[in-house]
């Protein structure tokens, strides 16, 4: 109770630093003008994205190809040529995309991940901290990628202030990601997490429909090089990139009229890891041609609305995601998975975003799953409590008990988990989200647990 208590203020102090912040922050956001760029914005094309996933299934008899989400650049930013280094980076990641694309993969999105942004930063005043990271944002927009600027903390100790400057950059951004590590190698960090529960609540206040937190992260033992977003970031080298997929599709083909648990197995290490190899090569092809080093590939099988991940799994157990026998899949996709021969980064797990997957946020507003079980599956599985949907009377001691729960489990288990939570602001068990963001799936919000 005492430890609660304590967080709490954390809270309320960092309340405070995030208000006193946003005053200049505001302003000087409302004087800078919006970019101007005939090229496709990265929200744009994650709404065409979002929109072909809506659309009728390939045909029976066309096998499935996963897409790749991502190919992520990891960028050590330097203020003094910031602006080439970025040229450059997107001039790489349009090569890269090409390369795939001649491979016969759809790229979905170029990103850039950077160091923890208070390493370039903490020299600024919090207004012009302010402004360098809005322009981040805006030169994603302008060239097309996505821009995530790491962790506002990452070690015990480290200054809250630097969470409610990210907070603050975050409410506007339409193309920016951040995150607070909550827990490492040297355990909880307390503190972070309510620095984190600040962040969360912040947004849900002061972004469009409450959907800043889409963008933000709590991460636990996430290490660097990670290609999805909001967790991803930089530890410092240049010129490394790594390869996400969206492969929801290809695990339903691989279980489709399997019942047996070895069978299943070993047919996505088959299927998925023929592809991943075939990718990887594009990967190290692009190497040897650039100055660039492949890291590796993601292999979280992501989905994206009906190209679900909750339907593989309830077709294979024949029953609903939440039901016995989920935990039991969970554990065997997440096997099969790291089970493929190539270079692995970042979860590389069974990913379960509530509100990325048709099904899964179908299960979710009939009550089929919860923030517990999600929980339990995450210890066999990967990525933690994605895209969370809570209602926006959600206390400060209730965001920090469930960010403690997945720093526990992550430190018990020693593995990268994260937790995406939305509060909705002005909602309550029962209503509706509205969401207009393309990406997102609306549900009805469950009761707090």
């Amino acid at each position: 109770m005492r430890r609660v208590r304590r967080l709490k203020s954390v809270f309320y102090i960092f309340a405070a630093i995030a208000l006193l912040i946003s005053l200049p922050s505001r302003a000087a956001f409302a004087q800078q003008p919006k970019p101007e760029s005939s090229k496709q914005t990265p929200k744009d094309q994650e709404k065409a994205k979002a929109t072909e996933a809506d659309e009728p299934a390939a045909p029976a008899d066309v096998p499935a190809k996963p897409k790749v989400r991502t190919i992520t650049a990891f960028l050590k930013v330097d203020r003094s040529t910031y602006l080439q280094q970025i040229q450059d980076t997107v001039d790489f990641l349009n090569k890269a995309k090409a390369a795939f694309e001649k491979a016969g993969f759809e790229v979905q999105t170029l990103r850039i991940a950077t160091q923890p942004f208070p390493e370039y930063t903490r020299d600024l005043p919090a207004e012009d901290a302010f402004k360098f990271l809005r322009e981040l944002d805006h030169l994603a927009g302008k060239d097309g990628f996505l821009i995530s600027v790491g962790p506002a903390m990452q070690h015990v100790g480290d200054d809250a202030q630097e969470a409610a400057l990210l907070a603050n950059a975050l409410a506007p951004a339409e193309n920016m990601n951040g995150s607070v590590a909550i827990a490492g190698e040297d355990g909880i960090h307390w503190d972070a997490i309510g620095a984190a529960a600040g962040v969360i609540a912040f947004l849900a206040q002061h972004s469009p429909r409450s959907q800043g937190n889409f963008s933000f992260a709590a991460i636990s033992m996430v290490p660097p090089g990670t290609p999805f977003f909001p967790a991803g970031f930089n530890s410092g080298n240049e010129h490394q990139f790594a390869i996400g997929l969206q492969s929801a599709n290809v695990i339903a083909e691989a279980l489709a009229g399997k019942k047996n648990p070895a069978d299943a197995e070993n047919a996505i290490r088959e299927k998925l890891g023929a592809f991943a190899v075939q990718i990887e090569q594009v990967g190290k092809d692009v190497a040897k041609e650039t100055s660039w080093i492949y890291e590796g590939i993601d292999l979280s099988p992501a989905p994206l609305k009906r190209d679900s991940i909750g339907a593989a799994i309830e077709s294979y157990t024949g029953g609903w995601i939440g039901s016995s026998g989920t935990l039991a899949a969970a554990a065997m996709i997440t096997r099969a998975i790291q089970s493929i021969p190539v270079t692995r980064v970042g979860y590389s797990g069974l990913m379960l975003p509530v509100l990325e997957d048709s099904v899964i946020a179908r299960r979710w507003s009939e009550g089929s799953i919860s923030i517990d079980g999600l929980l339990a599956y995450s210890s066999v599985c990967g990525t933690g409590l994605d895209t969370i949907p809570l209602p926006g009377r959600v206390s400060p001691e209730q965001l920090i008990k469930i960010l403690g729960d997945v720093a526990s489990l992550s430190v018990k288990w020693r593995k990268p988990l994260s937790a995406r939570l939305l509060p909705i602001a002005g909602k309550d068990a029962g209503d509706r989200t509205d969401f207009d963001n393309p990406r997102l799936v609306n549900v009805l919000l469950r009761p707090l647990p």
